[in-house]
């Protein structure tokens, strides 16, 4: 039985793309034009908003408690970061990403035999800087963890979707380096687990969405009778299969299932998006908490730019959502002083880290910088393309 199934989104999804192919041309015309001159200097000044304000790579992050620096949150604006040098080679930016590493002895926030993809998230990173560098220090702990978990045979660590985006491309890039399918292989299990096992599943194919995890699953409903699908929750799977398919072969044999995947999760996100550019924080509940969030938004422009520049998304239909997302952002949320506002803090549902304002400042300033970082280099490259 399809779970999840509501009318009123099913017709959204069969006239969505009709509708966009048909406007598409009014509304690049309606949409203010960016060069990329403008969104490198959105990126630096934001940039260098977090990197004055953090100086010391290693400083713990107070929120309710101390948490040391090499958690998700952080890690997350470094795979922003390493975009951005991929795209403005600023040594401070590559020194500022080796700092941390250093500071942490490249080491993962609950050690080597921890499987929590949010102490793996820093991972991402240290392997990126493996690659310039290859100092053994920065490759050690990540692979000795990722081979303990292989080992242990166990699948079913990403328990919450979140989880693909922290832990799932560093498989990837592990197989890639090391030239050994076994990442590969091992990280589809896991994916699959979380999409068609946990929870009974915890992908949505009728409405092209994710549950967050299990407690979200049917019969919990939102306040409207809708299914639950968190925004940056599904913007974490987005940001997982765009970085997973950017790394692995063309030849991988999974690979079309995960094109398949980001292409309907596009398509699932395309339909819901507000008339002003932004997301709710609850996809199929604008009455949730409805209203402006940066995060996921910033997390779906990232897909829709990469799939644009891969040629796998039509630009008639997903340049002018783009577009209007990025202006959005750019127009709404980005402070004179470079401060990103509209970012619901740390959570796992619609109602978690509210309020969401232009002012308000999230429980964790950094994963939100790094969404918006990873977009804006990706509408760069788009950019840089003309």
């Amino acid at each position: 039985m399809i779970r999840g199934r509501r009318i009123t989104y099913s017709f959204v999804m069969a006239l969505v793309f009709v509708v966009f192919g048909a406007c598409a041309t009014k509304r690049q015309s309606e949409t203010k034009s960016t060069s990329k001159q403008e969104v490198l200097a959105v990126l630096r000044s934001t940039n260098a908003y977090f990197m004055n304000k953090w100086p010391d790579t290693g400083k713990p992050i107070y929120t309710n408690r101390w948490r040391p620096s090499n958690i998700w949150t952080r890690a997350v604006y470094y795979e922003g970061l390493m975009a951005l040098y991929g795209i403005d080679a600023d040594k401070r930016y590559y020194d500022y990403a080796v700092d941390w590493g250093t500071q942490h002895k490249w080491g993962l926030r609950n050690g080597i035999e921890t499987r929590n993809a949010d102490d793996q998230a820093c991972g991402q990173t240290y392997l990126d800087l493996y690659e310039i560098d290859p100092q053994p220090e920065r490759l050690h702990d990540i692979k000795k963890n990722i081979d303990y978990v292989i080992a242990s045979g166990k699948v079913d660590d990403w328990t919450w979707i979140d989880a693909i985006q922290m832990a799932m491309p560093i498989y990837a890039k592990l197989g890639v380096m090391f030239k050994e399918p076994q990442y590969f292989d091992y990280m589809y299990k896991m994916y699959v687990h979380s999409k068609n096992v946990e929870g009974g599943g915890l992908y949505n194919k009728e409405d092209k969405l994710w549950w967050r995890d299990k407690d979200f699953v049917p019969p919990y409903k939102e306040p409207n009778g809708e299914d639950c699908y968190w925004s940056r929750g599904n913007g974490w799977v987005v940001a997982a299969l765009v970085r997973v398919l950017e790394l692995i072969p063309a030849d991988e044999k999974h690979r079309n299932e995960y094109l398949q995947d980001y292409r309907e999760l596009m398509e699932g996100a395309l339909a819901v998006q507000r008339a002003d550019g932004f997301w709710d924080v609850s996809l199929h509940d604008p009455t949730n908490f409805g209203g402006r969030e940066t995060s996921g938004t910033a997390l779906f422009a990232y897909g829709m730019a990469w799939g644009i520049n891969q040629g796998l998304l039509d630009a008639n239909i997903y340049r002018p959502a783009l577009d209007k997302a990025w202006n959005a952002m750019v127009k709404e949320a980005v402070h004179p002083s470079g401060f990103l506002g509209y970012l619901q803090g740390t959570g796992k549902e619609p109602k978690d880290g509210q309020p969401v304002s232009f002012s308000s400042v999230p429980d964790f300033e950094d994963y939100g910088l790094g969404c918006f970082l990873l977009a804006g280099t990706e509408i760069y490259k788009m950019l840089d393309k003309k």
